[in-house]
């Protein structure tokens, strides 16, 4: 007697619902054989439309600012452009819960498509400033309106089964930590045009009259693509109710499960408890990691904001006369060597040093690293490209692996119905402190560029300095009791 085919585990727990989109993707999970690339390069795509925005306008900011003529001093600049950096996090900060919220009432996908449509409209007027207050409300529209990263992030967890989760999220941040560095890349390559290609580009033309367009033109002609793409993708937030059953439990029942029970039948299978909604503020697991990824947050923040005016300030403040170009390269080296590292090393180190491990050793080394940074000044020519890069490109590294290890560690540390929620709270707190990091990054910045004759840590030393006492701090909130793990996977 042949034995009859075993129903999809969904469908046995009577936990399945034809018209539940979350079931529909339980369901193809179940059926999914070999590596998801298109949900891979899906994943890829949003995450880079969200991240490109963000740091553009980093190689062009100082010139920017001093074409507004708001700064009355050559070495105010840095402090106007550190409100103008702050802006796009103000306005995420603000909304980052909202978004989180709807994101878990209502969908992922709806959240994605605003964020993607957002970054359009407003990064395309962003490049058609003419002056700095409508710089600075387009971009602070732009980070109100732009809520998709915590989503995408639940999204990365949903849409794979537990095999390729560790990819998926390794792809997020990835991609993530790729934007952050073919942004500004972007931005150095494009901006100024007319003064770059003067053959091609007239001073009287659209991009000669608007010399920052053509750089957010180019994203925000990514993000229409971005659009059209994110509305095919499937959404994963189930949205029945069974028996008193929260709108996830049939999707936790199933995460809770290990793999070997899911060929069992449905008498072989005991009843599992119902996963409880607990107050997130109260799980110390999650909100440890939540600080200690905003204050390596904060860090980066800064030091995206202080590497580019530090390098195209003049030599006679400390700095490397570096034009946008020049800045774009270098960031466009660690790009590629960033991609290399997320996608080969950085997962074999996951398995073998575990994400506490990993924030604590790359958290150690860069603070000797960053103490090199004002050496700079003292060369040029190839000696100075070579090692600048290397400096650079060993930067991020260190950073987005710490970035990736906290990120991982807060997913683990709620169910699946609460993700949202989470993200949200992680990306409010993670955006003020990224608003905090320009804002207080450009008024450190002009303030050492008028101490440049200062007995103690004179000039750009004191700035890379406070940059260290950041990465001491959140360094030392990585060690126990303060920083603990609770994997719920």
């Amino acid at each position: 007697m042949e034995e009859e085919p075993k129903l999809p585990f969904l469908r046995r727990r009577n936990e399945y619902h034809e018209n539940c989109p979350g079931c529909k993707v339980e369901l193809e999970k179940e059926m999914q054989r070999g590596i998801p690339f298109k949900s891979l390069f899906t994943i890829w795509m949003v995450v880079l439309c969200t991240a490109l925005p963000i740091s553009s306008l980093f190689p062009f900011l100082y010139f920017m600012i001093r074409d507004f003529n708001i700064a009355e001093k050559e070495e105010d600049i840095g402090f106007y452009a550190g409100y103008l950096g702050s802006s796009f996090m103000l306005g995420r900060a603000l909304t980052s819960v909202f978004w989180g919220i709807i994101a878990d009432r209502y969908g992922r996908k709806p959240v994605i498509i605003i964020g993607t449509i957002a970054v359009v409209i407003f990064n395309t007027l962003f490049g058609l400033s003419v002056n700095f207050w409508m710089a600075v409300i387009t971009r602070f529209l732009l980070g109100s309106l732009n809520g998709l990263l915590g989503p995408i992030k639940a999204y990365a967890i949903e849409i794979f089964t537990e095999e390729y989760q560790a990819l998926g999220v390794s792809t997020v941040s990835t991609a993530w930590g790729i934007g952050l560095i073919i942004g500004p890349a972007v931005g150095g390559f494009f901006a100024q045009p007319a003064k770059k290609y003067p053959t091609i580009i007239s001073d009287d033309s659209l991009f000669g009259r608007f010399p920052y367009f053509l750089p957010c033109l180019c994203i925000s002609v990514f993000a229409f693509i971005v659009t059209i793409l994110v509305f095919w993708i499937p959404e994963t937030l189930h949205n029945h109710n069974t028996s008193g059953k929260s709108l996830h439990d049939s999707f936790e029942i199933l995460e809770a499960m290990p793999s070997s029970l899911l060929l069992l039948d449905k008498e072989d299978i005991e009843e599992t408890e119902e996963p409880v909604s607990e107050n997130l503020f109260r799980n110390w697991p999650l909100m440890s990691s939540i600080i200690v990824y905003c204050v390596f947050s904060l860090h980066d923040m800064a030091y995206t904001e202080i590497f580019s005016l530090w390098a195209e300030s003049p030599r006679k403040f400390g700095g490397l006369s570096y034009s946008t170009e020049d800045v774009g390269v270098v960031l466009s080296i660690s790009g590629f060597g960033l991609l290399v590292f997320q996608l080969s090393i950085f997962p074999y180190l996951g398995r073998k040093l575990g994400p506490i491990k990993i924030a604590q050793i790359f958290g150690v080394l860069t603070i000797p690293l960053l103490q090199v940074y004002p050496y700079f000044t003292y060369l040029s020519g190839m000696m100075l490209s070579v090692l600048l890069n290397c400096a650079s490109l060993l930067k991020f590294f260190f950073s987005v692996a710490i970035i990736t290890s906290m990120f991982i560690m807060q997913n683990n540390a709620v169910a699946q119905n609460q993700r949202g929620a989470a993200n949200g709270i992680s990306m409010t707190l993670m955006s003020i402190f990224k608003a905090a990091g320009p804002a207080g990054a450009g008024i450190l910045f002009s303030w050492a560029q008028k101490r440049q004759d200062a007995a103690f840590l004179p000039g750009d030393q004191m700035v890379f300095f406070v940059l260290n006492m950041i990465v001491l701090f959140g360094l030392i909130l990585t060690f126990r009791p303060f920083l603990v793990t609770n994997d719920r996977r």
